[in-house]
């Protein structure tokens, strides 16, 4: 009998104690986080600004997190590629993505179908947003706007605008300059930034509605010509460029770098991920490097850039719309 009673004893005290193992494992997975690697996918390949402010705070998150941070570069497709990856990968925070619009918040409008569900990655921040700017080869003889506007008028479907690919925030906004202005150009679609400004730089193309972050050093070097700003007040950084609205009411555009994670991945990783991205960019290095390349620091709140996300997607839906603008 007191055998019975005792091996009675050993399997209540193993009862009791099975939740409160489980959930010590369950604290423990969580609090070994990272134990390896994270990588940052990033859907544009390697020199533009899309691809340099990830790594501009990849070594900072790296020491914050005690693991290294590794950029992979995907391009493709127009984000697509990378944001599907991300869209199938296993929810653990091991792989993020590092962003433009495009994947986000236009590709859902501009394609019939994806293979990924943009509403359904987890907001992590939006690292920096970067001014968008109407650039032209110098070759070009206008000097401002509204003689940009009147070159347009006079040779319809002459001029060719580049950009970094069908649906990215340069194509929008040139597609939206044409809604507004009446004007025609062709446009000409690269994969990616440094292509667009080869060609764009080599007078192979005319035009290209460019972000600073990308541009500014050729502009300094007056390699490009600069005649407005899409933004809706004027940038520090160039304080003499007047807005593009003051000639094309309603004419505002820019371009933002988010983070996001796959879906279902835990709201305490995605929290810590923004948590220490968010103190990184508050750092007067970070600040000024970003500065250098004319690129603002965001750094909001996972909440915030779910909001953000929905009034962008619903923004450029319009435009593409109105432009009846396909792929």
């Amino acid at each position: 009998m007191k055998k019975i009673n005792s091996i009675r004893r050993s399997i209540l005290q193993s009862t009791v104690l099975l939740p409160g193992l489980w959930h010590g494992t369950s604290v423990f997975s969580q609090n070994t986080w990272p134990n390896k690697s994270v990588q940052i996918l990033v859907p544009n390949p390697p020199g533009g600004t899309a691809d340099l402010l990830p790594r501009l705070i990849s070594q900072e998150l790296a020491k914050k997190l005690g693991q290294s941070v590794i950029i992979v570069n995907k391009p493709g497709a127009a984000g697509n590629i990378a944001a599907e990856t991300l869209y199938n990968a296993e929810p653990d925070g091991y792989l993020i993505m590092s962003a433009p619009p495009p994947s986000l918040t236009i590709n859902v409008s501009l394609y019939p179908k994806l293979n990924y569900i943009p509403s359904s990655f987890v907001p992590i921040t939006i690292i920096a947003s970067v001014p968008n700017a109407l650039l032209v080869n110098p070759s070009l003889p206008v000097n401002n706007v509204k003689e940009f506007i009147a070159y347009a008028k006079a040779h319809p479907g002459e001029l060719s605008y580049a950009s970094q690919g069908s649906g990215s925030t340069a194509h929008l906004t040139a597609e939206l300059f044409q809604l507004k202005t009446g004007t025609k150009m062709l446009h000409v679609p690269y994969k990616g930034d440094a292509p667009a400004l080869t060609d764009l730089l080599a007078g192979q193309v005319n035009v290209m509605f460019g972000n600073l972050g990308a541009t500014t050093n050729y502009i300094k070097a007056g390699k490009l010509k600069i005649l407005a700003m899409t933004t809706a007040k004027r940038v520090k950084s160039f304080p003499n460029v007047p807005v593009i609205q003051d000639d094309v009411p309603g004419m505002v555009a820019s371009t933002w770098f988010a983070m996001v994670a796959p879906p279902k991945t835990p709201t305490e990783i995605t929290k810590r991920i923004s948590n220490d991205v968010r103190e990184i960019l508050k750092q007067p290095e970070i600040i000024a490097r970003m500065a250098d390349v004319g690129a603002e620091p965001v750094g909001n709140t996972p909440e915030e850039m779910a909001k953000f996300m929905e009034e962008d997607t619903a923004r450029w839906r319009d435009v593409i719309m109105a432009a009846k603008i396909t792929v």
